[in-house]
């Protein structure tokens, strides 16, 4: 399974790493990152959209996680791709706007990756 990170912060790709260690390994999930919401429309742009699952912050500069959510579920439709808002930030607000706008599921920070692993184990 390929899945996409999107997230400003730069260690990000160190954490998913260490944490799906074992996974990456086997085969199982491999990793794309991207830190802005205009560098994931790229990816998913030069890689005929490849990432089943899209994992991505929400409040990040430029585009924010919201607005490229609108831009993947109106663009890729065929398969659509699963994708999980994550923010530090989990208020009703931004939960509300996450799930009318097209998330399949919201996460907060900072990420239990247990919870993440079983959520990915039952796409």
């Amino acid at each position: 399974m390929k899945i996409l990170v999107v997230d400003d912060e730069l260690d990000i790709r160190v954490l998913f790493e260490q944490r799906f260690r074992k996974e990456i390994k086997k085969n199982e999930i491999e990793f794309a990152f991207a830190h802005s919401g205009e560098d994931a429309l790229t990816y998913l742009k030069e890689n005929s959209q490849e990432a089943v699952l899209i994992l991505s912050d929400i409040n990040m500069p430029g585009m924010s996680g919201l607005e490229l959510l609108g831009k993947i579920k109106q663009k890729y439709k065929e398969p659509p791709p699963i994708v999980v808002m994550i923010t530090a930030y989990g208020d009703r607000e931004n939960y509300n706007s996450a799930m009318s706008l097209g998330a399949d599921d919201f996460i907060t920070k900072p990420v239990d990756f247990t919870v993440l692993k079983e959520k990915i184990k039952t796409l």
